[in-house]
C-alpha cells in the first residue's frame, strides 16, 4: 500500500499526518511532494496559527523509504534532488504559525532532520531517535547535524553521526532535542493543548518570538545544509561509494580507501 500525507484544517490549527504505517511512515517521493505541497498551501492559509505534525500508527517517521530509492520518475541530477528537498523543507521557515512535531516510534534519518528544523518535538514514552546515514555509505543532508551541534554540542553529534546508535526519548530530553516527554496514550493531545495554548497568544507576539530564535539558529543551519548538499554529491560519485556498491553486489568486506 502507497504511503500519503494529509493536510487537514480545522479552524486555527492545522495538522499534517505522515500516513505509511506498514513502513512506519517512511518517507518515498510521492510523499515528499505531498508534504511540500502541504506546505506551501498553508502558506495560503493565513488563519492557521499553529501547525501539528504527526505520524500515523507506530511511528512518526523511520526516514527515507529505502525501497523506493532510485525509483525517482523525473529525471533529476542529485545536486538537483537535493536542492528541491531542502527548498521543500525550508518552508517550515516561512510559515507564520509554530510547527510542533508529535514524535513516538521511530523518528530516523531524515524524518529525525526535518523534525529538528521545526519549532517544537514532543516525544511519547518509549520514542527512539537515530541518524543511521553512515551505515548506508552516504551523511546526513537535511541539516540536522547544525541543529543538534546547537542543541548538544560536539560530542554528542558526532556520536550520533559516526555511530548510529539509537537515542531514547529521556536522553533526547536531557538535551532539549524535545521538550516534553508524555505517554503514548496522551501524546496527540498534548500536542492539540499545546496548539490551542499557542493560538490563544497575540498572533504577533508569537512572529516576533520565533524570529527572534530564527535569527540566532538559521544562518548556521543554511550554511551547514549548503555544505552538506556538496559533500553528498562527492560522497555519491566516491571511489568508497563505487567500493561499497561492488561488495555488495560481490558479498564480500569492502575495502575503503576514504576517496
Amino acid at each position: 500500500m502507497a504511503g500519503e500525507v494529509r493536510l487537514e484544517i480545522d479552524g486555527a490549527i492545522a495538522t499534517i499526518t505522515n500516513d505509511h504505517d506498514d513502513r512506519h511512515n517512511a518517507f518515498d517521493d510521492a510523499m515528499d511532494a505531498q508534504l511540500f505541497d502541504a506546505l506551501a498551501e498553508l502558506r495560503d492559509h493565513p488563519e492557521v496559527r499553529a501547525v501539528i505534525w504527526r505520524g500515523e500508527g507506530r511511528s512518526f517517521s523511520s526516514g527515507r523509504d529505502v525501497g523506493s530509492i532510485g525509483t525517482l520518475r523525473v529525471e533529476m541530477s542529485h545536486h538537483e534532488l537535493m536542492r528541491r528537498g531542502h527548498r521543500g523543507i525550508q518552508q517550515v521557515w516561512d510559515l507564520d504559525a509554530p510547527v510542533i512535531v508529535a514524535c513516538k516510534g521511530w523518528v530516523m534519518g531524515g524524518s529525525f532532520q526535518r523534525a529538528l528544523l521545526c519549532d517544537l518535538r514532543v516525544a511519547a514514552e518509549g520514542t527512539r531517535f537515530r541518524l543511521p546515514e553512515l551505515t548506508h555509505g552516504v551523511i546526513p543532508d537535511t541539516g540536522g547535524m547544525s541543529v543538534l551541534f546547537q542543541m548538544c554540542g560536539h560530542g554528542v553529534v558526532s556520536d550520533l553521526v559516526l555511530t548510529g546508535r539509537v537515542m531514547d526519548a529521556e536522553e533526547a530530553l536531557h538535551h532539549g532535542i524535545v521538550s516534553r516527554v508524555v505517554p503514548a496514550d496522551r501524546l496527540d493531545d498534548v500536542v492539540r493543548e499545546m496548539a490551542e495554548q499557542i493560538v490563544a497568544t497575540p498572533a504577533v507576539s508569537v512572529k516576533l518570538a520565533r524570529l527572534v530564535v530564527s535569527h540566532l539558529s538559521r544562518p548556521q543551519i543554511r550554511a551547514s545544509m549548503d555544505d552538506e548538499m556538496i559533500y553528498q554529491t562527492f560522497v555519491s560519485r566516491s571511489d568508497d561509494a563505487a567500493e561499497r556498491r561492488a561488495a555488495q553486489s560481490d558479498d564480500r568486506p569492502p575495502r575503503y580507501t576514504g576517496s
